[in-house]
């Protein structure tokens, strides 16, 4: 049985290669839909990771965590695969200033956790951001407006009475363009805080191509606590339904791409066939079975698949690799008001098995299915039919 798979494998490959440019013809239809769909499902990867990372970088983190006790310490959550932890200590109460009052949320922050793990820091427009010592406030500049302030202004807090209002300086400025950061939240370092052993809550930034779910896993094993940590894609639903919405679409287009593929593939081998219909009459006159010529056709479209997908491979893992090394692709200005976008605009197309896999997968479903149509075409015909067209 081994030995008559391998004749029929090696006449399959000389019927290929006594046909060179049908072959490389149809070689170039596979390659070019094999490449164009192994970059664009890598793209469709890198726009996914850029609207994770920019979601979660801008300031909630990929893990979330609130009503955490002062006692517990930020390092406790440092396991294997988070990059840094965020404390933040709210503390809810009246700024005012300028005659204008307005109710907010006074975030307690280590100015220098946030900058090496955040990114709303980078949003400010007048003044800077936070120190390390800093006794001053950073408000969004929607607030700003509402109590008449700019930098310099002094602001007073209260978290109870008037009679216990703190004053700060406003340091900085920032606006994000996301609605709940902007709206009704002020930030002042620990130091500044008025309450600041009060119940924290935790923004977890993890490393590229670490699942949340494990992190997670580990920290419910290993803290009471554990039950309070919750993944981005359980606080942003919406960010989740839209990926999904963005591999789905991506299959979709593979499909359609190869459907009209499938069919050039088809018409044009059936060409190819009948170019040849001599052969395969004197084929069936020495007694070769129509299941054994069905086997030739679909080798014949297999092994030029298989070499086809290969280069087809090779070329868009090339194009792949040329965008990621020289930048990526700058799509800022289409994407400046979308906040899945708010940190970066920048695509880098990755990788994935999705993205090597399928392509070639799907080029040799739908070429045994365009196989068909001229394999049952041959088969069916008597081998004297054949060799009169011939």
């Amino acid at each position: 049985m081994l030995k008559s798979q391998g004749f029929w494998l090696k006449t399959a490959g000389l019927f290929l290669l006594r046909s060179g440019r049908s072959t490389a013809a149809l070689s170039l239809m596979v390659v070019s839909a094999v490449a164009m769909l192994v970059f664009l499902s890598a793209l469709d990867v890198g726009v996914n990771d850029t609207m994770i990372r920019s979601s979660t970088g801008l300031f909630a983190g990929h893990i979330s965590a609130a009503g955490l006790p002062a006692t517990l310490a930020p390092g406790v959550l440092a396991v294997t695969g988070v990059k840094g932890v965020a404390r933040r200590v709210p503390a809810a109460g009246m700024l005012s200033g300028n005659g204008q009052f307005s109710s907010v949320v006074l975030f307690g922050i280590d100015p220098e956790a946030e900058r090496s793990t955040s990114a709303f820091w980078k949003k400010t427009l007048a003044g800077s951001f936070l120190s390390p010592g800093s006794r001053g406030l950073y408000i969004s500049r929607q607030l700003a407006d509402a109590l008449r302030a700019s930098t310099g202004s002094v602001l007073s807090f209260s978290a109870g009475g008037m009679a216990h209002a703190k004053n700060f300086t406003v340091e900085g400025i920032y606006e994000t363009g996301i609605d709940p950061l902007d709206r009704g939240i002020a930030f002042c370092s620990l130091a500044a805080h008025p309450e600041p052993q009060q119940p924290w809550t935790a923004a977890v930034f993890l490393h590229d191509g670490v699942d949340p779910a494990d992190v997670i896993a580990r920290y419910r094993s290993a803290l009471a606590e554990g039950e309070a940590f919750k993944s981005w894609s359980e606080l942003m639903p919406d960010l989740r339904q839209l990926i999904d919405l963005n591999y789905f679409s991506m299959s979709l287009v593979m499909v359609l791409v190869f459907g009209v593929v499938s069919l050039g593939i088809a018409c044009a081998f059936v060409i190819f066939i009948m170019k040849h219909v001599r052969e395969y009459g004197i084929m069936k006159a020495m007694g070769v079975t129509p299941a054994e010529m069905m086997r030739l056709i679909v080798m014949e479209i297999m092994l030029m698949n298989c070499a086809a997908s290969l280069a087809g491979i090779a070329c868009g893992v090339t194009a792949v690799l040329l965008v990621g090394s020289t930048g990526g692709i700058d799509l800022t200005a289409f994407t400046s008001y979308n906040r899945y976008f708010a940190v970066s605009g920048v695509i880098y197309p990755r990788l994935t098995p999705f993205s090597l896999c399928s392509p070639p997968a799907l080029a040799l479903a739908f070429s045994l299915a365009a196989a068909l149509w001229p394999a049952v075409l041959v088969a069916r015909k008597k081998a004297a039919d054949i060799l009169r067209l011939g």
